[in-house]
């Protein structure tokens, strides 16, 4: 049988998966981080990533409603906030919509999702579903791609006020929230599973959480990169920049 690993080995190899399949690495991003992009393949991903953003609230709140106690609770009630805003600032979803009504985007349609490609929904749809219907432990671990995330903002930040000029920094202030967000997420989230992954089975399950995830966001930027790059063939109904 395969031995136990330590808490400290269970979250090398979880920063390992990253090393290897966090969606940094996709060719899209390179393309966009890069600023190899025109300013319509630059709104296909605004708008299709509106999806995601606006899913994270509804997938926490499935998960809310699954824990156990109190604290943990509090704890995922906070993450529902700095999505959907708490009545008095506003979340990440408005912010999203900001960057989307910077780039000439209408809001009507973003929200609408009228333009979202197949791909997009379909990957996003299998996020929420996961946290639904799997394990607390494999629900909370799929959250873990945030341990990459700050390093992916602070460079597609600074590639795109570089190279686009038809972004600013108010366009992009979506992201400034989330490199203190993030963090204060994965602190909470990856002691938990180091906690409570006491089995290797439960450990392979996190492992595999965080595969999962990875993948999800991988398949959103294929989506993409078929429809907008190369061989640049949207689908019936979607976006056309």
């Amino acid at each position: 049988m395969t031995a136990l690993l330590s808490p400290d080995e269970l979250e090398a190899q979880l920063r390992a998966i990253g090393a290897e399949r966090y969606h940094n690495l996709h060719p899209f991003h390179r393309l966009l981080h890069g600023g190899q992009l025109g300013k319509g393949q630059v709104q296909a991903w605004a708008l299709n990533r509106y999806y995601y953003q606006a899913s994270i609230p509804a997938k926490d709140a499935t998960l809310l409603a699954r824990l156990p106690t109190t604290a943990l609770r509090r704890e995922w009630r906070r993450r529902l906030e700095d999505h959907d805003g708490d009545g008095s600032k506003p979340g990440g979803v408005e912010r999203w919509l900001v960057l989307t009504r910077g780039l000439g985007l209408d809001d009507g349609y973003v929200t609408s999702l009228a333009g979202l490609l197949p791909g997009t929904r379909f990957a996003v749809d299998a996020y929420v579903h996961f946290v639904r219907d799997r394990t607390v432990l494999e629900a909370i671990a799929s959250s873990l791609t945030e341990m990459f995330s700050p390093a992916i903002i602070s460079e597609r930040v600074s590639g795109m006020l570089r190279t686009y000029d038809f972004v600013d920094a108010a366009t992009l202030a979506y992201f400034t929230p989330r490199l203190t967000q993030a963090p204060q997420d994965v602190e909470f989230a990856l002691s938990y599973v180091k906690r409570e992954a006491r089995t290797r089975e439960e450990q392979e399950s996190v492992l595999n959480a965080l595969r999962f995830k990875c993948d999800l966001l991988w398949a959103q930027l294929d989506a993409l990169h078929h429809a907008y790059v190369s061989p640049g063939l949207p689908p019936p109904g979607a976006f056309v920049p």
